[in-house]
């Protein structure tokens, strides 16, 4: 849920910082904003055009192969064994110059760039229903509170990812954030597309490793050659910054795609999908729909909050505390609200082959 401020006190709304997992939200030992960063990786990145529904994608057949794992994470199985069909998906997450031509195109308006509705947000005072979002404001002032990690900056939103005074100028490749899933499916219906189911999101990021525990296979990444933007070292210390990207995201692109083709598939910033979230994977004929109805969906961390499953993991992840950088973790998003450490990328489904005689 949204909100412009934080609550406390017996019956209070529980403020967006506390909605999303602990597990998802990781933590930082502090920005680090290095102007040493690449402003862009790949100089092919096509822009979104809704007459030219399938730029910048790339094609996938689609098959049979095992969702989930034994699991890491209690949610994360047990495995399924789910047929997708042929798709087209996003070989990046949606960027901001991307997200801007939308905008520019529509009007679209964010859900962090709009006041909450007193109707649908009964008992927030006027303070709270001002535009807001989720931001990671730093461990060191805020001790062992990991809820106390994060703050509802009034002004944040894609544009100005840390809140006021921030901006996205030179970072144009960077992937969008502060993106709610309604935010997310807007952008994809303008261009004809979706948002990727969880096992379609799968499917795509295991490139074809059919049962790994990462998008390029078993073994961990080597410590001198990245194969993801996440947080290296003793978490939450310090982000050593072993991958070029200390503490923050990194524009697309800059880690070796999988064998898909599909690049910051797991690191970086989650991403959106439209399955509603539970524990545990559910039947494998249900996931093949397109995943349990919003009634079955439930968050044990903010029961009576449906959620929507985000995958991938982010910049925060590391080892030793989320370690959800991988095809198969998984985390509830509270759909109704972005974060600066949540993006997406889309999907354009093939019809199904006729069947033969």
């Amino acid at each position: 849920m949204r909100g412009g401020g934080q609550r406390t006190g017996p019956g209070a709304r529980r403020p967006l910082a506390l909605g999303l997992s602990l597990a998802v939200l990781g933590v930082l030992g502090g920005c680090d904003r290095s102007a040493e960063a690449p402003t862009a990786c790949l100089t092919d990145l096509a822009p979104p055009d809704p007459a030219n529904p399938t730029a910048g994608m790339a094609r996938l057949a689609g098959g049979v192969f095992a969702v989930g794992a034994a699991p890491e994470h209690s949610e994360e199985g047990p495995p399924r064994q789910v047929r997708v069909g042929d798709f087209w998906i996003d070989r990046t997450e949606v960027t901001n110059a991307a997200f801007a031509r939308f905008v520019a195109a529509t009007g679209y308006v964010t859900l962090a760039e709009r006041p909450l509705d007193p109707v649908a947000y009964p008992g927030l005072t006027p303070d709270q229903r001002q535009p807001a979002s989720l931001v990671f404001v730093g461990a060191g002032a805020a001790g062992g509170d990991p809820t106390a990690w994060w703050r509802i900056v009034p002004g944040a939103d894609w544009r100005h990812p840390e809140g006021p005074g921030s901006s996205i100028d030179g970072k144009e490749a960077w992937p969008v954030v502060h993106v709610a899933w309604e935010d997310a499916q807007a952008y994809a219906r303008w261009l004809g597309r979706d948002l990727p189911t969880e096992a379609e999101w799968e499917y795509a990021a295991r490139g074809g490793l059919d049962g790994a525990r990462y998008a390029w296979g078993d073994d961990p990444a080597p410590t001198d050659a990245p194969k993801a933007n996440t947080w290296q070292g003793v978490f939450p210390v310090v982000d050593s910054g072993g991958d070029g990207h200390k503490a923050q995201a990194a524009p697309v692109g800059c880690f070796e795609a999988n064998g898909h083709g599909l690049y910051d598939i797991t690191g970086n910033v989650w991403e959106w999908t439209s399955d509603w979230y539970r524990p545990g994977l559910a039947p494998a004929s249900v996931m093949a729909q397109g995943g349990p109805p919003r009634a079955m969906s439930r968050d044990p961390g903010e029961p009576g909050q449906p959620k929507h499953v985000i995958k991938g993991g982010s910049f925060l992840c590391a080892d030793n505390f989320c370690f959800r950088y991988r095809p198969a973790a998984r985390a509830p998003g509270p759909h109704d609200s972005g974060a600066s450490h949540v993006g997406f990328r889309t999907v354009l489904r093939l019809p199904a082959a006729p069947a033969s005689s």
